[in-house]
Formats: structure tokens, C-alpha cells, sequence
């Protein structure tokens, strides 16, 4: 069984975010504890959606799909290999874009 892909929001008002998010999925979206970073996340239907507020950062332009992998450094290498680029390269977490120019992250799987 893979671990569920999440999908992550930048919000600039992370209030109206969790409001507008709760709404249209019926779910309620949690604090994370510290190691996963900051925000606020929901499980639900075999998708995590979260939310954190707008930073300057790589991944804070556009929602963000994160997909997991058992290992960063074979999976970044397959992204230049395969046409894409590593924006933001990291042990746990690397953004990147596809061959196309589509934003995605990379986080190791558990």
C-alpha cells in the first residue's frame, strides 16, 4: 500500500483558507505536530490536503502535490534524467517542476 499523496495550499489568509477548505470537502483541517512543518492538515477518502500560511519560498506560489518516494536522491536524479527540474532540492522535501513546467513536490516516504 503507498502512502497517501498529498495536496498542498498557500493561503494568505490561512483563516478563510480552512474555512473555504472545510467547506468544500466536509472535513475538519488539524494543526500538524512540528516535524511536519507548519499548517494544518486533513486525511480523508485517501487524499491529505493542507494548508500553511503564504511564505516566500519555492512552494509557496501554487497549490503543490506532494508524492512520496523511498528515496530523495534516486527520485531527483530521475526528475533532471526525465526532463524536469529540482527548484528547491532536500532530504525529506524537494519542489520541482515536470518536463512541462508543472510544479510538484517530492517528500521520503515513512
Amino acid at each position: 500500500m503507498s502512502p497517501t499523496p498529498l495536496i498542498e495550499f498557500p493561503a494568505d489568509d490561512p483563516e478563510r483558507a480552512l474555512r473555504f477548505w472545510s467547506g468544500v470537502l466536509g472535513v475538519e483541517l488539524s494543526g500538524r505536530p512540528p516535524a511536519a512543518g507548519a499548517g494544518w492538515e486533513a486525511q480523508s477518502d485517501g487524499l491529505r490536503l493542507g494548508v500553511h500560511e503564504r511564505g516566500k519560498g519555492p512552494g509557496d506560489t501554487a497549490s503543490l502535490p506532494y508524492l512520496t518516494v523511498p528515496d530523495m536522491a534516486e527520485a531527483v536524479a530521475k526528475v533532471t534524467e526525465l526532463g524536469g527540474t529540482v527548484i528547491h532540492p532536500g532530504e525529506r522535501w524537494s519542489i520541482c517542476r515536470d518536463s512541462e513546467g508543472s510544479p510538484f513536490a517530492l517528500a521520503v516516504g515513512e
